[in-house]
């Protein structure tokens, strides 16, 4: 299989698969790659655009990471 096939299957999902797809993966896949600096740097904008898609902004985020923070301490 290659990545354009997968792209193409992931893009068939409905929205609560994609949502589960995303929750499940992004973690294990993010292992692997978050130790390249350069790898980061070229996701960051990808993150961001996210965020500004779906209505929050950075300040939002943050508030909420920091909750999320507070809870699992």
């Amino acid at each position: 299989m290659t990545v354009e096939d997968i792209k193409i299957a992931l893009l068939g999902l409905n929205k609560e698969e994609k949502q589960a797809f995303i929750i499940d993966t992004l973690p294990l896949l993010a292992k692997d790659v978050i130790k390249e600096p350069g790898f980061m740097l070229q996701l960051l904008p990808v993150l961001l655009g996210i965020l500004k898609e779906s209505g929050l902004d950075l300040q939002q985020l943050l508030q909420m990471a920091s909750m999320m923070g507070t809870q699992q301490q």
